[in-house]
């Protein structure tokens, strides 16, 4: 069993991402700029924020932080929203998830530019992704797929299973590797909370992909021997034995299914870093204007 060191090759990105800043920087251009919104007070969002805003600094990009109050209007946040879309200093921008109810995630995804779309959220991009066109792809999937073509792990032909049918992870995951190509040319299914009999299907899986939200739900039972798993979950559980009162855990099992595996990503320490990772060079590629190519002024 080997270990997928998520943080280990984020920060060989982090590397490569700086070199390319300082170049930039060495020919006259500008760093690139990342805007985060953070609306209200959720725990979870403000340790994502605050690990983004650091990344940007530890690579020599740009980073705004604007944080608003839980009670900000629909509307006040669609004029930010319009806002950041206007300012040619933003490269890209996220508005950080989740929002309070009062506010319709899908209407503020929908109005951020799909240039600056650098979460790979819009349906636009969205749909690039699933024809295969250049795009941002969301973060957490694109860093995924940036480990394993890392780790070089053989996909083609490969039997994939993917829990967790959600529009930032699950369904694009079972997109990218079902594409033509490395890292690609696999079998997919997709299960979810409806499933009949799920662990005929991930005992199938040569690349096991748990995205599904519940602590520790993947047991050793339910893993094929040599497998490839790859866990997203980041759960708080209750655990009065830590000094925090909680620990993190992951939706896989590790210490029951680890030794079953061939490749396993740890909770923390695994995909949460790439995720924060990709989000950056996404960041570069709207800078570049890889993607979409700048208006000339």
């Amino acid at each position: 069993m080997e270990i997928l060191d998520g943080k280990k090759l984020a920060e060989e990105i982090k590397n490569e991402l700086k070199s390319e800043v300082a170049e930039m920087l060495a020919s006259g251009k500008k760093a690139p700029h990342l805007a985060a919104v953070l609306v209200g007070e959720d725990p979870a969002s403000q340790v994502y924020v605050r690990s983004k805003v650091r990344s940007c600094e530890q690579v020599g990009f740009q980073s705004t932080l604007i944080r608003e109050a839980a009670t900000i209007t629909e509307e006040a946040l669609l004029a930010l929203v319009d806002k950041l879309n206007q300012d040619p200093e933003i490269d890209g921008f996220i508005v950080q998830l989740p929002l309070p109810k009062h506010i319709n995630e899908d209407k503020i995804t929908l109005a951020i530019n799909p240039e600056k779309d650098v979460d790979g959220f819009h349906p636009v991009n969205f749909g690039r992704m699933a024809q295969g066109l250049p795009c941002y792809l969301p973060a957490t999937p694109y860093g995924i797929v940036e480990m394993i073509r890392r780790y070089n792990l053989p996909t083609q032909g490969k039997e994939v299973v993917v829990l967790g049918r959600s529009n930032i992870v699950g369904t694009p995951m079972s997109i990218l590797l079902s594409r033509k190509g490395y890292p690609g040319d696999c079998t997919v299914t997709l299960c979810h909370s409806r499933t009949k009999d799920l662990t005929s299907h991930t005992r199938r899986a040569d690349i096991l992909v748990a995205a599904i939200g519940i602590p520790e739900m993947v047991t050793a039972d339910m893993v094929k021997e040599g497998a490839v798993v790859i866990d997203v979950g980041i759960n708080r559980v209750e655990d009065s034995g830590t000094e925090k009162g909680y620990r993190l855990a992951g939706d896989v099992d590790f210490d029951g299914v680890s030794p079953k595996a061939s490749y396993i990503t740890p909770v923390p320490g695994g995909v949460g870093a790439m995720t924060v990772v990709s989000l950056l060079v996404n960041t570069l590629k709207a800078a570049k204007g890889e993607i979409y190519p700048k208006k000339q002024a």
